[in-house]
């Protein structure tokens, strides 16, 4: 471990230079060096970068990945059900890519390697040794239109219901095929696909034929008034799932638009979503409401950012009948709310003030407050990955509790960055009435390096 970290720091320390600072994507097969073609470079890094297949200079091979090292330190796991005392842990994760770039052939192969270290609890999403994360082909027809087959990561809008699971230390993939029109205002994809189970062996995370999603999602830029709308159908099937009120396999469909603008002093995210089919031979009738709004005071010092979040996620009023009304968020990406993956996206009310600075060009921190209720009385609270946590069957407490959490970003250059934060969650009613119901603390400190 003291070997790699004193190569990475050794690389960080290099003076690398280029006319165009390198950009990364958060999917990495949108990197773009194409510039490097006319641009003069003679570091090794941006050779790799950037290297030409023929005489043609549209067509090259680029390079590249990702360390990404944690330490997190927790007391009281699931409000004292799981610990009652403090568990520090160390997680590590590396992707490592290659990409081809020609005119009408497009490949992307990447691997990943997770790992935890001390960690009490393992499961395949902490750690996964090493299998093939990406392996996709794009058949390009036109500048706007091409199809993508293979192993591939996919998120859609805000993450909300399709995301790479970033938090954890494991991200997430799919197996399938998508068919992608691109334009300057407007986007469609349809797609089939099946999310990779992680396993905890070596090259083991086959294909998953216990679930599937499928559907199409569409984004029109530039509309009058409202700026940006998204519009999107998203079929699932789980042959095994499991709620509060059933257990059994799953066909859900979500139909969903979300208005949103992410420009200026003045930002936001409204989005809805309703959700109808089977499960277990119970209707499936659930929804989701939530807004996003923030503004940024630049002629304050520190530019700070204003923020309010809140959502209602419909979860089962009525124990023992036909109908299924818990949300299910599909695959969300990881800490839905806030820095900690507590508590997922289904039977909640919450309502989630925020404070952000930019203290420099390259340093930044934050601060938000979340106020958790159940929806209904009758349906528990669940995990990101809707697992259930607590049942709330019998249960009258709707006040969950209170979380509390703050960060501080450091850019150090463009490959590197640091991160330290700290959460404080004050269990509520509900919590001291399904279990333990200690407060639960949170301390992690990140370092994310990109090549």
């Amino acid at each position: 471990m003291r070997t790699r970290l004193i190569i990475l720091l050794l690389f960080v320390l290099t003076g690398i230079h280029a006319q165009t600072p390198p950009r990364f994507s958060f999917l990495r097969y949108n990197d773009d060096f194409s510039y490097l073609a006319t641009e003069k470079h003679e570091d090794i890094y941006y050779k790799m970068k950037y290297i030409r297949v023929g005489k043609n200079s549209d067509n090259y091979l680029s390079t590249g990945g990702e360390i990404r090292y944690q330490y997190i330190n927790t007391i009281n796991e699931k409000w004292g059900d799981d610990s009652n005392g403090s568990d520090g842990y160390f997680m590590a994760r590396y992707l490592a890519h290659v990409h081809l770039h020609t005119k009408y052939i497009r490949l992307f192969f990447q691997l990943q390697s997770s790992f935890a270290y001390s960690k009490a609890d393992v499961s395949p999403v902490d750690e996964n040794p090493l299998d093939v994360h990406q392996f996709f082909a794009d058949v390009v027809f036109t500048k706007h239109f091409f199809l993508r087959a293979g192993r591939q990561e996919i998120l859609f809008g805000s993450r909300r219901l399709v995301g790479v699971r970033e938090g954890p230390n494991s991200r997430l993939a799919f197996d399938g095929g998508s068919i992608i029109f691109k334009s300057e205002n407007n986007s469609n994809q349809l797609f089939y696909v099946h999310p990779v189970a992680n396993r905890p062996q070596f090259f083991d995370d086959n294909f998953n034929r216990n679930a599937k999603l499928w559907g199409n999602y569409t984004v029109v830029n530039n509309v009058p008034l409202i700026q940006n709308i998204d519009l999107y159908y998203l079929g699932l099937y789980k042959s095994n799932a499991s709620f509060n009120d059933a257990s059994g396999k799953e066909v859900r469909h979500s139909v969903g638009t979300r208005i949103w603008k992410n420009k200026g002093n003045l930002t936001y995210n409204f989005e809805t979503v309703y959700q109808f089919g089977k499960m277990a031979g119970k209707t499936i009738s659930a929804w989701t409401v939530s807004s996003q709004t923030n503004y940024q005071f630049n002629n304050i010092k520190f530019s700070p950012t204003v923020g309010l979040k809140t959502e209602i996620i419909s979860g089962d009023r009525h124990a023992n009948d036909n109908s299924l009304e818990t949300f299910n968020p599909l695959y969300p990406r990881g800490a839905y709310f806030g820095l900690v993956a507590l508590i997922g996206p289904s039977n909640l009310f919450d309502i989630h003030p925020s404070l952000d600075f930019n203290l420099s060009s390259r340093v930044s921190a934050g601060i938000d407050y979340d106020f958790f209720w159940r929806w209904s009385i009758n349906d528990g609270i669940y995990a990101p990955n809707v697992q259930l946590v607590y049942s709330g069957q019998n249960l009258d407490e709707k006040f969950i509790g209170t979380q509390l959490a703050a960060n501080l970003n450091f850019d150090v250059n463009p490959f590197l960055s640091l991160t330290a934060e700290a959460a404080w969650f004050d269990a509520g009613p509900f919590l001291k009435e399904a279990g333990t119901g200690k407060d639960y603390y949170y301390g992690a400190v990140t370092a994310q390096f990109k090549f």
